[in-house]
């Protein structure tokens, strides 16, 4: 049975993985100061998270955190589902990075504060979920068909097209000869061949 990844994808997905896992365990009993602190920046980003409690709030974001983490570690979890948790998860983040004041520099400008710098630290995280959502997405298929292999290929197709011509070529303009026809045939299995 092949497994739904391929080696391109084991090292993003174990960093990421790892690392919201680890964060998710850490929430998991928190006392209701930082429930609240969690809650309260959630939820001045995000006005819908207010009738959430506290409490409420912090165990849900641990469970989606392990999720997220253990479907990332994985490897029978397809890419594509992956990706797409991962992506998610990480543009909620830096949706808090984005609209939470102080967090950016003044003006128009995504460059973080001192504040800012942890939470927009996770732009590699959407970087990473989108690439393995890509690659779930266009891998759909389960090829693992290179670049060289296609162009491989389309060389052998493009030599094997230019020996016929070659040969009808000769045969057409009365190069009729033995040596003229030996030759032709032998760019022809040589073309076969590669």
């Amino acid at each position: 049975m092949r497994l739904p990844i391929t080696p391109s994808e084991i090292a993003p997905r174990i960093a990421t993985g790892a690392f919201i896992l680890n964060s998710g365990l850490g929430k998991r009993r928190v006392d209701e100061e930082t429930a609240a602190g969690l809650h309260g920046f959630a939820a001045s980003t995000y006005p819908f998270l207010r009738n959430v409690p506290p409490a409420t709030f912090a165990k849900v974001l641990s469970t989606a955190e392990i999720s997220i983490g253990v479907a990332l570690l994985t490897p029978f979890v397809p890419t594509a589902v992956a990706g797409a948790a991962l992506t998610g998860f990480s543009a909620g983040l830096l949706g808090l990075y984005l609209r939470t004041p102080g967090m950016t520099k003044p003006g128009r400008s995504v460059a973080p504060t001192q504040e800012g710098l942890p939470i927009s630290k996770d732009v590699w995280m959407l970087g990473i979920g989108i690439g393995l959502l890509t690659r779930g997405l266009i891998d759909r298929d389960g090829s693992t068909r290179t670049a060289s292999v296609s162009l491989a290929r389309s060389n052998r197709t493009a030599t094997k097209r230019s020996a016929r011509k070659s040969a009808r070529a000769a045969r057409r303009s009365g190069a009729g000869t033995a040596a003229g026809a030996a030759a032709a045939a032998a760019r022809l299995r040589e073309a076969v061949a590669a």
